[in-house]
């Protein structure tokens, strides 16, 4: 083996490490929320982190000094755990739904408990409610089902906005020559220096005037704002990428520009329109700051998340499992688009 082959066997090895540490980096975070929205709020404080959620939890019942003691196996000590002693069932019922994400009725509580007085203990399994922290999120959250609507409507009105203006500047820039062009193309990146939490305070009053403030349309106005320049920049580069041969061809056989754009020019471009709608959707969904000054009683979804975590509810199981909710509806939107964003990354074919 020669030196030149060893050292590219070598730069290669090196890729394939750096490779496997970013994937490492960025999956074990995703996978650890992952995990802890499906651990029960006794499994979720527990140090260390379990790395799997229980599906199965073993119980225990015995005759303590309040009324029943109840305890659950645990695997790690291989030990039963005394967690409460009463004689309330439904206390105890609330407790095992809370923090054990078990559901059982005071009545059936009653009835395992009532065969104490033939035999010393009661031992049984329980499947755990592994959506529990899911169906808890979605109740105990102030207007998260209204918000996740909101949220919707606020990140297609962002990509329809975006699209029709920063899809129309793009193929402008693209196919037209006039005066000062270069520098408009530099210009529209001006609005993407500053921060959105800079700008929140005049555009609450300018909102305000319009009647706008705390409505889905005005806050895909303000986040429009900054998608647009992307899409244009984007869109640009999509609209200069494809042949004018194309159009003008298409106009000798009698075809209008309006025609010649939707049936030619618009399909050739959807890998970049889909590009730019990602980001778009993206910005919208996720953004929290702005949302947070430009709302009061209709928050997006990502502010109810942000106040499970920070705000009386404050359980890091429900939280995480909020912030799962929360990915779903842009991976569907991710899943949908796939084909594009695929042509977009070198399978584009003129």
């Amino acid at each position: 083996m020669n030196l030149k082959s060893m050292k590219k066997k070598a730069n290669l090895a090196t890729i394939y490490i750096i490779s496997v540490a970013i994937i490492f980096t960025i999956l074990v975070p995703v996978y650890f929320i992952f995990s802890i929205s499906f651990l029960s709020t006794r499994e979720a404080y527990q140090y260390p982190l379990p790395l799997f959620p229980e599906l199965r939890s073993e119980i225990k019942l015995e005759s303590g000094d309040r009324g029943v003691l109840l305890s659950i196996y645990d695997k790690r000590n291989h030990d039963y755990e005394t967690l409460l002693d009463t004689s309330d069932f439904k206390k105890m019922s609330t407790y095992m739904r809370t923090n054990l994400s078990l559901n059982f009725t005071p009545e059936e509580l009653e009835e395992k408990s009532s065969l104490l007085l033939t035999q010393s203990q009661v031992v049984f399994k329980a499947r755990k409610d592994v959506l529990h922290n899911y169906k808890t999120f979605f109740q105990v959250t102030r207007d998260a089902i209204p918000a996740l609507i909101r949220s919707i409507q606020i990140a297609f009105i962002t990509i329809l906005i975006s699209l029709s203006i920063g899809g129309t500047a793009g193929y402008t820039l693209a196919r037209y020559r006039f005066k000062g062009k270069h520098t408009l193309k530099f210009s529209i990146l001006f609005v993407r220096m500053f921060p959105g939490v800079a700008i929140a305070m005049p555009m609450v009053i300018i909102l305000a005037n319009m009647g706008l403030y705390d409505q889905p349309l005005g806050l895909s106005l303000v986040y429009a704002i900054g998608s647009i320049a992307l899409t244009t920049w984007i869109t640009t580069s999509i609209f200069l990428g494809i042949p004018v041969e194309l159009e003008e061809a298409a106009q000798v056989f009698g075809a209008s520009k309006l025609r010649t754009f939707v049936n030619i020019t618009l399909p050739l471009a959807l890998p970049g329109l889909a590009a730019s709608s990602m980001y778009a959707f993206l910005g919208a969904w996720n953004e929290t700051i702005s949302a947070l000054i430009l709302t009061q009683f209709k928050p997006t979804f990502a502010v109810v998340v942000y106040q499970a975590l920070y705000g009386s509810t404050g359980q890091v199981n429900l939280t995480a499992a909020g912030g799962i909710a929360m990915a779903i509806p842009t991976l569907i939107f991710t899943f949908i688009i796939r084909k594009y964003i695929n042509q977009m990354w070198g399978d584009v074919s003129v």
